[in-house]
């Protein structure tokens, strides 16, 4: 198995990437969705978001009202901080159950938006980071996700740099290109993590011949 981890900055255009990584073979585990069953209505995890923030949080419907946290969290760090506290050992609890039932020679991406702020590289064998200028990102949020430039900055904002997320790059993709260029790319990415793969499974199949 490959563990890899994919990340990149909001609206770098990430999700592209690890869709097109699941069309080649790519088993997919996905941060944001999994923090989101963590927090659905009836979990203990919006339990504990609900506590730790007051009924201000929760929709007419008892489900977590997302745009309201949003404005709380993005907005203070130290409260962004508590929100992670709660979020992520349950997500990351959830993400290893689903990568210990994928098979043994799977390329497993994990798509992890807060993987360099959370430092989590010594978790994969491979860590992805899809590129894009702050400008790019910026122009995506708010014209294709409607956010207004002040929340798209604050959220920008609240994630690693540009530079520090490539610091931990073991992989480049640049998301600044036409889609076709994008797909050629991402199947050159995919025929090296196969290689990769391939030579980790030799390896460890020598190891334990021995």
């Amino acid at each position: 198995m490959l563990k890899v981890g994919l990340t990149g900055g909001i609206g770098a255009g990430k999700s592209e990437v690890s869709r097109l990584l699941v069309g080649h073979g790519a088993v997919l585990i996905d941060a944001d969705r999994i923090a989101r069953e963590v927090v659905a209505p009836g979990t203990p995890g919006l339990a504990a978001v609900a506590e730790a923030f007051g009924p201000q949080v929760l929709a007419a419907d008892g489900s977590l009202d997302r745009p309201k946290l949003g404005s709380i969290v993005f907005a203070d760090p130290e409260r962004l901080a508590v929100l992670n506290s709660i979020v992520h050992p349950l997500v990351g609890a959830r993400s290893r159950e689903l990568e210990n039932s994928a098979a043994d020679d799977a390329v497993v991406v994990h798509d992890v938006p807060l993987l360099a702020e959370n430092a989590l590289v010594p978790l994969y064998d491979v860590v992805i980071v899809v590129d894009a200028a702050p400008e790019t990102q910026l122009d995506r949020l708010t014209r294709l996700r409607g956010m207004t430039e002040e929340d798209a900055r604050a959220r920008m904002a609240a994630q690693a740099t540009r530079e520090k997320r490539l610091e931990i790059a073991d992989i480049v993709i640049d998301n600044d290109v036409p889609l076709d260029a994008l797909q050629r790319r991402v199947g050159e990415v995919w025929a090296d993590l196969v290689r990769r793969a391939q030579a980790s499974g030799s390896n460890e199949w020598n190891a334990s011949s021995k």
